[in-house]
């Protein structure tokens, strides 16, 4: 009795620090755009994955910008775009102030999760193998973004 007494407190205390972090988190990402799917809002509000090599904007090789899919914010430069093989489109860098970042250990190990700084959308994880040089890869989810050339 007083083990099962003390588990549901050690619960309880849990809960009351764990939840108001995820109401906070949950709370900083809002869906502005209401023509989002529902694969996209699964992963700009849920964290999850699109398919590899499913993108249409993988082969994309105009001069443009990539908004955000959800609030329109721009955050990568077509001329940061590269190949690769990864199967997602990738960057070697973001515009200044594009996302926030956090850790990641979803997967049992520590990755570099992103966030749109405007809405709070999840976009990807950073990698240090890139090409650039500052050696980043940004992993970035195409159903996340949206392209538009400059003119």
């Amino acid at each position: 009795m007083r083990r099962n007494f003390l588990k549901l407190l050690g619960v309880s205390i849990f809960s009351l620090i764990l939840l108001p972090y995820k109401f906070l988190h949950s709370a900083s990402k809002k869906i502005i755009n209401k023509n989002l799917t529902e694969e996209q809002k699964n992963i700009l509000f849920n964290e999850g994955t699109e398919r590899p090599f499913t993108s249409s904007l993988l082969h994309e090789k105009r001069d443009g910008f990539y908004h955000c899919a959800n609030c329109d914010a721009k955050l990568f430069s077509s001329k940061s775009k590269y190949d690769s093989g990864t199967g997602w489109p990738s960057f070697t860098e973001a515009l200044p102030g594009a996302f926030n970042t956090k850790i990641d250990y979803s997967l049992g190990m520590k990755r570099v999760e992103y966030h749109c700084a405007k809405c709070g959308a999840h976009h990807g994880h950073v990698f240090e193998d890139g090409p650039g040089e500052n050696g980043m890869r940004f992993c970035n989810n195409g159903l996340c973004l949206i392209f538009k050339t400059t003119k």
